[in-house]
């Protein structure tokens, strides 16, 4: 067995116990609801990530961005649905975010650059009129190709991102400028700090997204190969990427609700499973999916609650299983959706995210 070398207390009035590694979190502890007895099916990267994002373990299903974004629609019609905020490679890539069999329109679009989140939003010419014309003269010749085709989401999806690109021209450019933000609201997201300045900016360009009507906003804290992967090293490593993480965490759920935001808005932390309660070798921990903890904050989920336990070890969740179906199913029944009723017609049946699983964790909604 591996004790943790850090130490636990309770915070706020509800006396959850978070780890000194986590100050300005445990800061924000009574709008937390923290899911102690989560539980998925693979031990391995690969297929525990895809379960985590798309439900299915091995074949190409659509992530839970996409399922939503195709349900819900957008709110503003001039930027992405759905975005994915993601510096580094993570392991399975657009696997992770892809629309699979739904239709194209609805996969996530990658920013992996902060500084240039997305190429060519600036028209070179900067004569919009003469662009319009271009693309309405596009949209003719689209149509005629069309005609004598069968109905193919990726050539329509095709056809409507050249629309989507001209508008996103005019409002894109001012959603990704972090520069517009002021200097108090940079210093508490960490922005101007070289330790928390990467997933600072991530957390910033989500809220400014989501305040511009943005569904659905991916980050992934991967700045180095295997940035949470501790199998050695963790004594040294795992208070530094704590450390990254901490308060631009705290600053989103701080800004959200100050603005108004956090009462609509659903954040979920977590990765794909957790680590085991024994050692790997004398200082790391190995995958561990049969027992691990995520947190869930704001959109209609009770805040200052534990739910859920593992057994003393640490090893087994025994107490109010949530199995990543069942996850699955309470995030869409907070937006709205009947995981059951929310299919999607494909190769002769009806496919839904939870595919025959999940049940909704009706106790940790408010």
């Amino acid at each position: 067995m591996l004790a943790s070398p850090w130490k636990f207390s309770k915070h706020g009035q509800s006396g959850i116990e978070v780890s000194e590694l986590l100050p300005r979190v445990a800061s924000c502890i009574d709008d937390l609801c923290v899911i102690r007895s989560m539980v998925a099916d693979n031990i391995n990267h690969t297929g525990a990530a895809l379960q985590m994002c798309t439900g299915e373990q091995a074949f190409s299903r659509p992530s839970l961005g996409s399922w939503l974004t195709y349900g819900l629609g957008t709110e503003n019609q001039n930027l992405p649905g759905f975005v994915v905020i993601s510096p580094a490679a993570v392991f399975q890539g657009a696997q992770l975010w892809a629309s699979s069999f739904l239709p194209s329109a609805y996969q996530g679009t990658l920013v992996r650059d902060l500084k240039n989140p997305m190429a060519n939003l600036r028209d070179p010419s900067a004569n919009s009129d003469r662009q319009r014309t271009k693309l309405d003269a596009l949209r003719r010749l689209n149509d005629l190709h069309k005609r004598d085709r069968v109905n193919d989401s990726q050539l329509d999806a095709r056809i409507a991102s050249f629309e989507l690109a001209f508008r996103m021209q005019r409002e894109a450019p001012e959603a990704f400028d972090l520069s517009r933000e002021s200097a108090a609201t940079h210093q508490l997201y960490g922005t101007d700090n070289p330790a928390t300045e990467l997933f600072g900016k991530q957390c910033l360009m989500a809220r400014r997204l989501v305040e511009r009507g943005v569904r659905f906003v991916q980050l992934f804290d991967a700045p180095m190969n295997n940035a949470w992967d501790h199998h050695s090293g963790l004594s040294a490593q795992l208070p530094k990427r704590c450390a990254a993480v901490d308060q631009p965490i705290a600053a989103l759920l701080t800004d959200l609700k100050g603005r108004g935001l956090l009462d609509d808005t659903l954040v979920l932390w977590g990765g794909e499973f957790g680590r085991t309660p024994t050692a790997e070798g004398k200082d790391g921990r190995e995958h561990h999916p049969f027992g691990f903890t995520m947190w869930m904050a704001g959109g209609g989920v009770r805040g200052g609650l534990v739910h859920g336990a593992t057994d003393d070890f640490g090893w087994h969740a025994v107490q109010d299983k949530v199995h990543v179906h069942d996850l699955h199913a309470t995030i869409l029944r907070v937006m709205g959706f009947d995981h059951e009723r929310f299919t999607y017609r494909h190769g002769g049946r009806d496919y839904r995210l939870t595919d025959v699983y999940g049940h909704v964790v009706h106790d940790i909604l408010s």
